[in-house]
């Protein structure tokens, strides 16, 4: 069978191709005659493009001929040569038996040298057209060869040493198990085993797994081989050395060798930060979907308190006065006198009435507000004391402090929040509110001497009142801190920016 100009060129096998796409366009592109026989049968598996061109066959026609007929050696000269220099790495200069039938030219000289690797043994053979034949035409022509061969491994140990992760090849074993047939240096890092540590004892690294991320890999693997697609998985290791878990994603590339055994080629890299954030954003926004829902419930709480209100109170006393005023102008009407006290109680009810609006829309917004914050937090504080008996005392470094009015509101439904929660577990005795403005900040404090929040209570799902300061807070961009004090009590801290 020949071969036409155009025909596709034969490709590297895998355990040379693997090593540089720039290595097999080179020994297409030289003039030599290469050849690679398999050492175990002496079956030719490779062949460049100049053997090609000067025999006329494809690969798979020079398959089918006599190794005398292209090389111009028999089998059992190249059976002498393994045998001989079976641990020469050189390049050695081998007599041809005869001169070759095929491609056939007035001087050839061959090349050989003897190359090991996972894959099996192999013969190298460069088939030379030099006149007059010296010796030192194989030290050249093997020094050009090993020069590529050396500068394609040393870009591809270049690339692999900045790959940010671990680079790889794998196999299963009859068992399923993964067999590692390379790791690059980067599994220390990745993985805290020895990339030899690792290849010897390759059970190891399903061993590091969860049962159902190990039993993922595995259906994964299986799919991938079946359908020779790429392998995408992550999962999480446990690295025993520095007792902690990591998230790994695993991406590699099946191809199926002479063998028939499949072989992935792949990286590894550590997504560890990235999933955490991810669970982080989740478990946010699963909380926010609660504090909703919680702050939904308050909300109608809230205006099936204000309803009862208006209905017990205004309503009752809006009652109160009718029947009042009923009575009195019926009265008038017969030239019944009427009494001073009838209109005073009838005042005491409008009075009482007053006071029930003013009560309940001071909770929608308190009035104190439209003082300025300042004035309106040194109110709460007065209050609290009163209220609850606790000695509370206000500081600030500004006789007012301009605010937006949601900073407004929040900072004052923070500190009410704040003394309603110190009321109820602090076990306090003094209390201390202190609001500053400082370099472009506004700062708010609420302090006691009392027992001191527990730090796992902050994150109790049910903590909705830190959890609604919080959203008040990140809404305006500002932080808010809870913690212990060093000898007791709690701090509650609030910075806002200035708008």
């Amino acid at each position: 069978m020949t071969v036409s100009v155009n025909q596709p060129l034969t490709a590297l096998p895998s355990f040379l191709n693997e090593s540089s796409l720039l290595l097999n366009e080179l020994l297409h592109a030289v003039a030599d005659e290469i050849y690679l026989l398999d050492a175990a049968d002496l079956k030719l598996v490779y062949a460049n493009a100049s053997a090609l061109s000067n025999t006329g066959f494809d690969l798979a026609g020079l398959q089918k001929l006599p190794l005398s007929d292209v090389l111009g050696v028999s089998q059992a000269t190249l059976k002498g040569h393994l045998h001989a220099h079976g641990s020469e790495t050189r390049f050695l200069r081998l007599m041809q038996d005869l001169a070759p039938v095929i491609g056939r030219i007035s001087h050839e000289q061959l090349c050989v040298k003897i190359i090991s690797s996972e894959q099996g043994t192999f013969l190298l053979l460069i088939k030379s057209d030099l006149s007059p034949i010296s010796s030192s035409d194989c030290h050249d022509c093997a020094h050009t060869f090993n020069q590529v061969l050396m500068d394609s491994e040393s870009r591809v140990e270049a690339i692999i040493s900045n790959t940010p992760g671990l680079v790889f090849q794998l196999q299963l074993d009859p068992r399923g198990d993964i067999v590692f047939t390379y790791l690059s240096e980067g599994c220390k890092a990745l993985l805290g085993f020895n990339a030899a540590d690792l290849m010897q004892e390759s059970k190891l690294f399903f061993a590091m797994m969860n049962p159902r991320d190990k039993a993922s890999l595995r259906k994964r693997l299986v799919h991938s081989a079946d359908a020779l697609t790429q392998l995408d998985w992550e999962g999480r290791v446990w690295i025993n050395d520095w007792q902690d878990n990591k998230w790994v994603n695993l991406r590699a590339i099946p191809k199926v060798l002479n063998d028939g055994v499949i072989q992935w080629v792949g990286i590894m890299i550590n997504i560890t930060q990235s999933k955490n954030e991810k669970l982080e954003l989740q478990e946010s926004r699963h909380e926010l979907a609660q504090l909703t829902a919680h702050m939904n419930q308050i909300k109608e709480l809230e205006r099936t308190r204000i309803a009862r209100e208006i209905h017990d109170d205004l309503g009752g006393n809006l009652t109160a006065i009718k029947i009042g005023l009923t009575s009195i102008i019926n009265r008038l009407a017969t030239g019944l006198p009427v009494s001073a006290e009838q209109a005073k109680g009838l005042e005491s009810i409008v009075d009482n009435t007053f006071e029930a609006i003013h009560k309940i829309s001071s909770d929608l917004r308190p009035n104190i507000l439209d003082l300025g914050i300042v004035a309106a937090l040194e109110w709460q504080a007065k209050e609290f004391e009163k209220q609850v008996g606790i000695s509370c005392t206000f500081t600030t470094n500004q006789a007012d402090i301009v605010v937006t009015p949601d900073q407004a509101i929040t900072l004052f439904r923070i500190c009410q929040e704040s003394m309603s929660n110190i009321a109820k577990h602090a076990n306090a005795t003094s209390v201390q509110v202190d609001l500053n403005l400082h370099y472009g900040e506004i700062i708010m404090k609420i302090s006691d001497n009392g027992i001191g929040i527990n730090t796992a209570d902050t994150y109790k799902p049910n903590s909705f009142g830190l959890r609604g300061m919080q959203e008040r807070v990140a809404a305006l961009y500002g932080s808010f801190d809870i913690d212990q004090l060093a000898d007791q009590g709690t701090v509650v801290a609030v910075t806002l920016p200035i708008e």
